[in-house]
């Protein structure tokens, strides 16, 4: 017997509006850091908070693909790979950013990395409450 596997659009998965939230706290970020650091401050930010939004866009996608009971086994296959490639994007992104981007300011990159993964840890817990 087939199994029957369900796909469910990128837009109504449940990780979309953590990512929204993500890309929000990016944004602020930049903004601050250009007001008060300077331009390289504030892209490196961005840079720092993309890098998150990216790898985290990439893990929604391959994990939350597949909904329903009968999709168990490719849901686990699909948070394994979502995972495994959110780590390798990450990497090669945070890779990318110290070679090809200069000038380069690596605290401001990590703290806009930082607080671009904090948004996302505690994005399902503001949303409850709002």
């Amino acid at each position: 017997m087939a199994t029957q596997v369900v796909f469910q659009q990128f837009h109504r998965q449940p990780g979309f509006p953590i990512l929204i939230f993500q890309a929000i706290v990016t944004a602020v970020i930049t903004v601050f850091f250009a007001v008060s650091g300077g331009w390289v401050a504030a892209y490196s930010a961005l840079l720092g908070g993309l890098i998150a939004l990216l790898a985290n866009a990439y893990f929604a996608f391959k994990a939350f693909r597949y909904f329903g009971a009968r999709s168990a086994k490719a849901i686990v296959q699909s948070i394994w790979a979502g995972a495994m490639g959110k780590w390798i994007i990450t990497a090669v992104l945070f890779a990318l950013a110290f070679v090809g981007v200069e000038p380069l300011d690596p605290m401001k990159l990590f703290i806009g990395y930082l607080l671009a993964l904090l948004a996302a840890a505690c994005a399902p817990l503001l949303m409850k409450v709002f």
